[in-house]
């Protein structure tokens, strides 16, 4: 059976601006946008059957960056963020996380956040933003968006750099980085709490080190979601269901079967 082309609308949809970005140039603000998608995408086979035809990015000045699930009918995907005035490495980092959750098809009016399994969503699109701002740091370096500005590349490298740092430490102080099965054993109802928790940080880092070994790991998450239940299964079935999804969309079945066993599911 022949493989499915690359569906690469998540790449090229169009992106809109909403909100208020006070006295940031809109312009600018789309060029970091732009260099933050192409940064996080464009090695990535975009499988997913369920990509947006547009993105809107909404500067909300205060409150957590967030997906707002719209059930208005359309193929739009709606990114919130906040930001400080032009603050592109935290721009570029909380789009990339966001852009995650979308390519994980997690943002049309079904996909609320469910527990028990929405820790791991949050950790592979943390690290996936973490992997974007490291070739995003690189290509502004040698080829800045503004004139003259190469050297705003080391900001974001060592934005970057100061997260995967704090990461790497919490994962030694929760022993993730001796034995990640006894991990998840032993902390298992605190790991499987709402949001990017500290456990889900910790991994987060684990999980880049993956996108970096093996990059067709990234392409897995666009198989994430694609059956009832969502995140709202237990893990072992999660994981079991991500690989047949893999598997519908000719998607490398890597990374859902290394954290199987790094997490010692049966």
């Amino acid at each position: 059976m022949p493989k499915p082309a690359a569906l690469p609308l998540l790449l090229h949809a169009p992106i809109e601006l909403a909100g208020d970005w006070g006295h940031m140039l809109l312009r600018s603000v789309s060029l970091v946008l732009e260099r933050m998608r192409q940064a996080c995408l464009a090695d990535v086979r975009l499988l997913s059957d369920r990509q947006p035809d547009r993105l809107r990015v909404d500067e909300h000045g205060s409150g957590r960056p967030a997906i707002w699930l719209h059930p208005d009918g359309t193929a739009l995907a709606w990114i919130m963020v906040g930001i400080d005035e032009r603050d592109w490495s935290k721009l570029a980092y909380q789009f990339g996380h966001e852009l995650g959750h979308v390519m994980a098809n997690s943002w049309q009016p079904d996909a609320k956040p469910a527990l028990p399994c929405q820790w791991l969503e949050e950790a592979m699109v943390e690290a996936f933003s973490l992997r974007g701002l490291g070739r995003l740091a690189k290509d502004w370096k040698e080829n800045p968006p503004f004139a003259g500005d190469n050297a705003f590349g080391d900001a974001i490298a060592q934005y970057r750099d100061n997260t995967i740092r704090g990461y790497a430490a919490l994962a030694d102080n929760q022993g993730l980085s001796r034995d990640a099965a006894a991990w998840f054993a032993d902390h298992r109802s605190q790991i499987e709490m709402p949001g990017l928790n500290p456990f889900a940080q910790a991994i987060s880092a684990t999980i880049l080190a993956e996108y970096d070994r093996a990059p067709d790991c990234v392409e897995a998450l666009g198989a994430l979601n694609r059956w009832p239940g969502r995140t709202g299964v237990p893990i072992a079935n999660y994981l079991r269901r991500w690989k047949a999804s893999c598997a519908e969309l000719s998607a490398s079945p890597r990374l859902p079967a290394r954290l199987r066993e790094l997490l010692g599911i049966t």
